[in-house]
């Protein structure tokens, strides 16, 4: 039996003036697992995920952390998560080492600061003062203070954003051996990049709902693969057999399949056959970035059809 330690159930946050953030959204994470909420710029995912942390109350549905009430209950809960905000709001004049003994003073076992800043990949900015760190080693200090404690379940909203490569590259490599450890984590990512590599499981929210959600290989499965390649001067797409699905710009010509292996071999086979250098040929299956991009797109199509027919029934 999988031992859940987040679970969410039709939860929904309403706001001053009706708008509701959230709507009706339902997912659990296994203990030990990585999940990440996606979406776009108000898609309700910061909303979420501070229900989960018990900075408010649902204004519907239900929440539940280690079985219990985050916020009924967060005496309990609290001491076992560690929280990663979008921005933390350090005072500018302390030195890196002050603000985590700072902070360290109201955690709960907090580790010692020398520890925690060399997980951290912050050891030799140690005496520096907060405002004269980069933006990337303030994001390292946010989530300095999310370890102390040793939490058990980590948030983490946006952990890496400012951050340069080698930064985010070194966060990485920490969140997947806190899991290891058996450390839950639940993050929030406009990098899909950064959820392709960490995520065992994902979800991605539009409009404050949830529209679809599993591994990031299901998720990439809901959508055609796709094959690229120039024709030669002279040869127009209309030459290549019926059976694949082409659209030509030009001589560029891009297949969408889902028979990725069976599409390849035919059209290699034509090229073959017939003389034809495909020039830049590119064939991949879909990423993480094309699968999410196409929701947003199709939903705000669709959202626009509606308000064209809700026009079209006033005139």
């Amino acid at each position: 039996m999988t031992d859940t330690v987040i679970e969410a159930r039709d939860l929904r946050r309403g706001y001053t003036g009706g708008f509701e953030a959230v709507r009706g959204v339902s997912f659990s994470v296994a203990r030990g697992e990585i999940f990440a909420l996606l979406g776009t710029n108000g898609a309700g995912k910061t909303s979420t995920v501070e229900l989960l942390e018990g900075l408010a109350a649902p204004s519907g549905g239900q929440v539940r952390v280690f079985g219990l009430d985050p916020l009924t209950r967060r005496a309990e809960v609290r001491p076992r998560t560690g929280v990663m905000l979008q921005e933390g709001g350090f005072p500018s004049d302390l030195s890196v080492t002050e603000t985590v003994r700072m902070w360290g003073g109201v955690t709960t076992g907090a580790r010692p600061a020398a520890e925690v800043l060399e997980l951290v990949g912050l050891a030799a900015r140690s005496s520096v003062r907060v405002k004269q760190l980069s933006g990337g080693e303030r994001r390292r200090l946010d989530l300095a203070l999310a370890l102390l404690g040793r939490p058990e379940v980590l948030f983490l909203d946006e952990p890496t954003t400012g951050m340069d490569p080698e930064g985010r590259r070194d966060t990485w490599a920490l969140v997947r051996e806190l899991r290891e450890q058996g450390t839950t984590v639940l993050l929030t990512t406009h990098y899909l990049e950064e959820a392709e590599e960490l995520a065992d499981r994902l979800a991605i929210l539009h409009e404050g709902e949830l529209v679809l959600s599993g591994t990031p290989a299901e998720v990439t499965a809901t959508r055609p693969a796709r094959i690229r390649f120039t024709l030669p001067a002279g040869v127009p797409a209309a030459r290549l057999p019926l059976a694949l699905r082409a659209a030509a710009f030009g001589q560029r010509v891009e297949i969408r399949t889902e028979r990725l292996q069976e599409d390849l071999t035919e059209l290699l086979g034509w090229a073959r056959e017939n003389g034809v250098e495909l020039a830049g040929l590119d064939a991949r299956s879909a990423s993480l970035e094309e699968a999410f991009l196409e929701i947003a797109q199709n939903r705000r199509s669709a959202g626009d059809r509606t308000d064209d027919d809700t026009m079209a029934g006033t005139r």
